[in-house]
């Protein structure tokens, strides 16, 4: 019997809060802790790896994250202007630059022109690794889980389905599949048109 955990997040249950500073909003769309090989969703601050969609609206500091690592990719808007405390600064354009960056860095948001919307994965970096692609989803796309990791897959544009053996619901953009393999490799097949970011979790 496969120890396999695999499910989907419709856009509209993220469950959206305050910025742990006040000065924006997330849509979280999970926090996972790993625990007996297997990542599950976790609840409070003790977590291994986190996603979610950051609405920031004007310029504001980014809250600080001591021993996390994050990446942080546009989905929507201009273009946002990420200004570090150290001196250097680096612009995230359309359609969906990503940069990858220590949480405990001191960093300003500054908006180019308008409202923007951010994919943000965060890990604990001495727990977890991870790793994150921007892929564009024409046909079949098999995604393979190697025991004791997960593998996550945000539906950024068009419509995917999985396999039906899978026994997971269709995917509409904005959607996120969680495909944790527990002791077994994991398949999946991914059909449809679009976009996808993917995220693949193992532990260190």
């Amino acid at each position: 019997m496969s120890d396999s955990l695999s499910w989907t997040i419709p856009a509209n249950e993220y469950r959206r809060e305050r910025w742990r500073n006040q000065f924006g909003w997330t849509r979280e769309i999970v926090r996972m802790r790993r625990g007996d090989g297997l990542d599950r969703p976790a609840t409070g601050e003790d977590w291994d790896w986190r996603l979610s969609i950051a609405e920031i609206e004007a310029d504001a500091p980014f809250s600080a994250f001591p021993g996390i690592d994050r990446e942080l990719v546009l989905l929507s808007g201009n273009g946002l202007r990420l200004r570090f405390d150290d001196g250097e600064s680096h612009e995230l354009m359309p359609p969906h630059d990503k940069l990858r960056f220590a949480g405990e860095r001191g960093v300003r948001g500054e908006l180019l022109d308008g409202v923007t919307h951010d994919f943000n994965l965060m890990w604990q970096r001495e727990r977890v690794r991870a790793e994150l692609w921007h892929r564009p989803l024409v046909g079949p796309m098999v995604i393979f889980a190697e025991p004791h990791q997960t593998w996550a897959v945000h539906l950024l544009a068009g419509q995917a389905r999985f396999a039906p053996d899978a026994g997971l619901p269709p995917l509409q953009a904005g959607d996120t599949a969680i495909l944790a393999a527990g002791s077994e490799r994991l398949r999946h097949v991914l059909e449809g048109g679009g976009e996808v970011l993917l995220v693949r979790v193992a532990p260190v």
